[in-house]
């Protein structure tokens, strides 16, 4: 990977020769080019050059990454986390970003302003996130560091024995990768910057978890247990008794090691205020976070805006409960939705044959809607034993488009009698399509534009779509009884609740108490998952705010589309539209929207 300065001289020299060169065709073509189309051309070829030093970067520090389409090396290490890495990383994109701010961007075609945005996008998210030394705290409530490892291999497509023996190496560098993590905890007790008590009490036995009694019972040991057919039997028992002796003697004792730092070093240390602003620096943090989550407004705003759709959805709550019939207060008809039992399955395997029902009524109504869907599939399975005690009621997993799987819609099936099947309806077309699936799939499939595009995720985009998905279902005639409905509409409520609780927790000085009650006296989400909910705003400063900022100017951009449109405005066209550039901010996709709609008015 070059320096910025090096990409600098390139970048002059070849400008030099190019306008030498173009230049002479300039003398001979008499009109053919004029002075300003060469010095369009000098500003294109330094973004060019910017973006494909960002993906220099990227493959140099991300083992096992190579340009889509070319045979990707093996992985043989796992991917530095030390501070050393952070503080070099962080150079290295300031220096990007600053070379980016250079380019005269009235220069640029349309096609080329989105690129550039996006990587301004891009790095400043980067630049952001260190600035504030968000890896002091790799962790969340339900998932961490210490959980990801665990699932890298769902991404390798095993065929040859290299293949297995660099996952080997991969599992024998993990006690380097946990020893960094943890070096970086220290970090975080040492400035202040810890996981509140609260969150850690349920977090804290994944750790334990990690570490497997017999390696065949290990998430590690997943790709040994089906040797693909092209490695012998010979080398296939091989293989096995190597990962055996790799989990058994390096992976399991890193992970013992972590948990006992955890509970005898890292939790006596750590913090009981829930509050990220009253960390040091904390104001600014947390106001950063919600600028980055939401892209747009300060936490004041974000808390009035909250306040006024828990007030809407409540009221439509009512209308819902009225339409089943129910005689009985608010409250009652919560009590009734959350313990009787005709709502809730018997078996792991019945939720998911109920999510599983949902995603086919949906996939068969999705061309309705959109006019160009994801080549890749998506599946249903449960979120794997380990993380499911603390996790949330679903999510998506994705996937490569060169993995040997396609994404994966996870249902939670831990304690059943907490995971309602009203609200299924809403959470598929969420997590599975036309929600995060559908999005990120089509989003990884755009052509002809720069890699860092494939799969880029801005939250308030991305979540955004997510929730908008739930309402669409209305129009696709997917919620079939009220319990339904008013399960979406409980949904909806704990999206707009999150804005309340996010902004008064890290911002208002509330108590873990007063989040829960908000919830608990506002939707049907069972105790379990509200508690697990609330933690997870607690462990994630500003996340949770993206979901419902998000849905609002999806909402607000298509009714603008409409009232323009009028009968022109096609409601497939304007999904497309929506999707087409894949995740961008919620700023360039108003832009987006705003001049699709000028086109089609010309149309017209």
């Amino acid at each position: 990977w070059a320096s910025i300065s090096e990409i600098q001289y390139y970048n002059k020299r070849d400008e030099t020769e190019m306008r030498k060169s173009i230049g002479i065709l300039f003398l001979l073509g008499g009109s053919l080019l004029s002075t300003s189309a060469l010095v369009n051309a000098a500003d294109n070829v330094a973004l060019t050059d910017i973006l494909a030093q960002e993906r220099a970067l990227y493959y140099k520090e991300n083992p096992g990454s190579a340009p889509q389409g070319e045979k990707k090396p093996h992985a043989l290490e796992m991917r530095g986390v030390s501070a050393e890495d952070h503080a070099r990383r962080h150079e290295a994109w300031a220096e990007l970003y600053q070379a980016l701010k250079k380019v005269d961007t009235a220069s640029l075609t349309s096609e080329e302003l989105l690129n550039y945005e996006l990587m301004q996008y891009h790095l400043e998210s980067r630049l952001l996130t260190h600035a504030h030394k968000t890896w002091r705290l790799p962790l969340f409530s339900d998932s961490g560091f210490h959980t990801a490892p665990a699932r890298m291999w769902r991404g390798i497509n095993f065929r040859t024995v290299d293949d297995y023996e660099a996952y080997l190496s991969q599992l024998a560098d993990l006690p380097n990768y946990l020893q960094e993590n943890i070096d970086n905890l220290k970090i975080g007790i040492a400035t202040g910057f810890t996981m509140p008590k609260v969150v850690l009490d349920g977090l804290l036995p994944s750790f334990d978890n990690m570490a497997s009694e017999a390696a065949e019972t290990s998430s590690f040991y997943g790709p040994f247990k089906s040797i693909a057919a092209t490695v012998s039997d010979k080398a296939a028992l091989e293989l096995q008794a190597k990962a055996k002796t790799v989990i058994e003697t390096v992976v399991n004792p890193a992970y013992r090691n972590l948990a006992v730092f955890m509970r005898s070093s890292y939790y006596p240390a750590a913090t009981s205020d829930l509050a990220a602003s009253n960390r040091p620096d904390g104001k600014a943090y947390y106001e950063a976070m919600v600028r980055y989550y939401t892209t747009l407004i300060t936490p004041d705003q974000v808390h009035e805006i909250g306040l006024s759709e828990v007030a809407r959805i409540r009221a439509e709550m009512q209308g819902v409960i009225k339409q089943a019939g129910f005689e009985g207060s608010f409250a009652e008809f919560l009590s009734f939705l959350r313990t009787d039992p005709q709502f809730y399955a018997k078996t792991p395997k019945e939720l998911l044959m109920h999510a599983s029902y949902y995603a086919k009524v949906i996939d068969g109504k999705l061309p309705s809607m959109f006019g160009k869907l994801p080549r890749q599939p998506y599946g249903v399975e449960a979120v794997p034993a380990v993380l499911a005690p603390n996790y949330t009621t679903g999510r998506y997993s994705g996937a490569p488009l060169d993995a040997p799987r396609g994404g994966y819609y996870w249902v939670n099936t831990y304690a059943l009698d907490k995971r309602p099947l009203y609200t299924l309806a809403a959470l598929t077309l969420h997590e599975g399509a036309p929600g995060h699936h559908l999005q990120t799939a089509l989003s990884k499939e755009l052509e002809n534009v720069p890699e860092f595009r494939l799969g880029l995720y801005p939250h308030a985009f991305g979540e955004g779509w997510g929730l908008y998905t739930e309402k669409l279902g209305i129009e696709l005639d997917v919620y079939e009884t009220p319990y339904d409905h008013f399960g979406r509409l409980s949904y909806e409520m704990w999206r707009a609740c999150r804005l309340v609780i996010d902004t008064g927790i890290h911002s208002k000085g509330w108590s873990r108490e007063q989040a829960i009650s908000l919830l608990e006296e506002n939707s049907a989400l069972s105790t379990h998952n509200i508690r697990t909910e609330v933690d997870r705003y607690i462990s994630w400063p500003g996340q949770a705010l993206a979901y419902k900022m998000g849905e609002l100017k999806i909402i607000e951009l298509r009714k603008m589309a409409t009232d323009k449109l009028g009968d022109k405005f096609d409601l497939r066209l304007f999904h497309d539209q929506v999707l087409s550039a894949g995740g961008i901010p919620l700023s360039l996709l108003e832009k987006r929207i705003v001049s699709w709609v000028n086109e089609q008015q010309k149309e017209g």
